[in-house]
């Protein structure tokens, strides 16, 4: 098994030690040239798809699962290929990110956040999300904090891919 790299990035007002931690598992699928991202058209915010673990459930079947009901897309995760701790006001963010494939279609099953929001899966030119995410200190601290993640797990992808 191949050990998995764990990066760690803090916010602005990092205070030590974390209140909380929250453990996730995100996605990254890459087909011709884009990726897929899930989009909140009413905050205006993209990330990688994905979410919170579930009690008894694994890394590997929250991302399962998150896909599935975020996406609408079944998913098969090949490798875990990013740990990222990132921690933002008093909370420690653990996002597992996995290397995935589409297997199929499913149902959505958004939350009344993701509804509030107006989540919605897209797909993005690779270079064109690596753009957006760019923009991390734009934001403000808690979206800033998403984009640098982001960012920097996209960037550590597009390298190790050459």
């Amino acid at each position: 098994m191949n050990k998995v790299e764990t990066i760690t990035q803090y916010a602005k007002n990092y205070a030590d030690p974390p209140e909380g931690v929250r453990q996730a598992s995100r996605a990254i699928i890459v087909k011709d040239g884009k990726i897929l991202l899930t989009y909140e058209a009413n905050t205006d915010v993209y990330m990688s798809p994905g979410g919170g673990v579930e009690p008894g459930e694994t890394l590997k079947e929250c991302c399962t699962r998150e896909l599935s009901e975020e996406t609408g897309y079944t998913v098969k995760p090949l490798r875990q290929f990013l740990t990222v701790n990132e921690y933002c006001f008093e909370t420690m963010y653990v996002s597992n990110y996995f290397i995935c494939e589409i297997t199929g279609e499913a149902e959505q099953k958004l939350t009344e956040i993701e509804v509030e929001h107006g989540a919605t899966p897209v797909w993005l030119g690779f270079d064109e999300a690596l753009e957006i995410f760019s923009h991390y200190p734009e934001k403000r601290e808690d979206i800033s904090s998403l984009y640098l993640r982001e960012y920097t797990v996209l960037t550590k992808y597009k390298s190790e891919r050459k």
